[in-house]
């Protein structure tokens, strides 16, 4: 398993930003994905799931109405695209598949800042 994130960056309240995370070594059209972040201090929590096939979507509350997850199975690939961003948004994000993988595998994430 290897899972590249990408896309993170520094925007002021209220931009955008869209997350990327490249899927390797295992069959991804089998697995639900997830993005999660981990704030400075706290633990890391899930933003947003989507199913294998793309139909069905979850959100954390915080981040509903803000936030997109989709994904592309052509390209093992799966996106979030994130509007309207806050101060509290502040993380680095990660991608997982569900389940995690044996080892529990995580990549190196992406950060995300947002202050003005």
């Amino acid at each position: 398993v290897q899972l590249v994130e990408s896309g993170g960056g520094s925007v002021q309240p209220g931009g955008s930003l869209r997350l990327s995370c490249a899927a390797y070594g295992f069959p991804f059209t089998w697995y639900d994905m997830r993005w999660y972040r981990q704030a400075p201090g706290k633990e890391r929590a899930m933003v947003a799931s989507i199913t294998s096939a793309g139909g069905s979507t979850i959100y954390a509350d915080s981040v509903k109405g803000r936030f997109t997850i989709s994904r592309d199975n052509a390209k093992n690939t799966v996106y979030l695209q994130m509007n309207s961003l806050k101060p509290e948004d502040t993380a680095v994000y990660y991608c997982n598949r569900q389940p995690l993988s044996p080892n529990k595998y995580w990549g190196q994430g992406t950060q995300v800042t947002v202050s003005s």
